[in-house]
């Protein structure tokens, strides 16, 4: 009997890591059925506006069933900022997995993860809060293991592409710190479901349309202006997109904001560091996308900054509701 008390204890608490885990994995397959997606010549702007289009829908019925006398209430500002929110997001999306055509899957999931430093710098320069030595030491290591990997990008025979790509992924994790400081002011009056229905409804009503727009005319390597619309892709690239919406989207984010109403808001943000690292082993198995040495030192480097830079943060900010806010930096991949 006691034997058996003991096990269920240490099930509920070996619960909130396993739940944190496996949405750090479902994170981390954002980027390889990105590439798969890609591989069959599905534009990028089709993969995101399927991605949140997906996701917004799936979300209605909770939203009308749970939410929906808060969404009546909701003021005219946050709208506004939700519709704003919902445009960068989608500039996210359109950058980050554009760069995915043109860089590594390691080089571009470390880089566009550096979110939570540009979320930090924003703190110290638009919100004038003070910069620990923490948070500068992970600036500092940020940006020198960045510069290893674009070195080590421009080294490869592609590398002008590669330098591309890795833009492209830096402006990502620019976009989605915007994305995450309104998203810090809405979560203080809206709830969860409320928030990211608004968010991904606005950014998949900017992304359909450039989708509609650009099309797909199912040959390879070739896109079309007009004529073409979301309905025409392989049965395959529909299990992508579904995957993408159900996996990284809603269940990787909600398994991160359920993770922090039992670990510390520090842990997740440090184990979600685990992405990268996770992205660039299933892209070496799937892909066969190994390390080059100086682009491994910087990924490990980068990565480091980013531990110190995020635990620099919440010894800073450390009340509940500040430090969980950290929750939907990590929704985009």
């Amino acid at each position: 009997m006691f034997s058996q008390i003991s096990t269920t204890h240490g099930m509920k608490r070996a619960l909130p890591y396993i739940v944190l885990f496996t949405g750090v994995m479902a994170a981390a397959s954002a980027a390889i059925m990105i590439r798969l997606a890609q591989d069959l010549q599905v534009p990028s702007t089709t993969i995101a506006a399927g991605r949140l289009g997906i996701a917004a829908i799936i979300l209605l019925p909770l939203a009308l069933i749970y939410v929906y006398y808060e969404l009546r209430e909701v003021q005219r500002r946050d709208w506004m900022l939700g519709a704003i929110s919902g445009f960068v997001l989608a500039m996210h999306f359109l950058a980050w997995i554009s760069s995915l055509e043109y860089t590594s899957v390691a080089s571009s999931v470390a880089l566009v993860a550096t979110n939570p430093l540009w979320v930090a710098l924003a703190s110290v320069t638009i919100f004038r809060e003070r910069l620990t030595l923490a948070i500068a030491l992970g600036v500092l290591l940020t940006i020198g293991g960045s510069a290893l990997i674009g070195i080590s990008d421009s080294q490869s025979i592609d590398g002008q592409n590669a330098l591309f790509g890795n833009a492209l992924a830096l402006v990502g994790a620019i976009t989605a710190s915007i994305y995450f400081l309104i998203g810090r002011d809405m979560r203080r009056r809206l709830s969860t479901l409320a928030y990211i229905w608004i968010v991904y409804t606005s950014a998949a009503l900017v992304l359909v349309p450039v989708a509609l727009a650009v099309g797909w005319n199912g040959t390879a390597n070739q896109t079309i202006v007009t004529g073409t619309t979301l309905f025409g892709l392989p049965f395959v690239a529909y299990i992508l997109l579904l995957g993408l919406a159900l996996g990284p989207q809603l269940l990787g984010h909600t398994s991160f904001n359920w993770s922090l109403r039992y670990l510390s808001a520090t842990f997740v943000a440090v184990a979600i560091l685990g992405e990268p690292i996770g992205a660039a082993l299933l892209a070496l198995f799937v892909f066969g996308e190994g390390f080059a040495p100086l682009q491994l030192v910087g990924f490990l480097l980068l990565l480091i900054g980013i531990a110190v830079a995020l635990i620099g943060e919440q010894a800073r900010t450390p009340t509940p509701e500040d430090a969980s806010q950290y929750a939907p930096a990590i929704e985009q991949r």
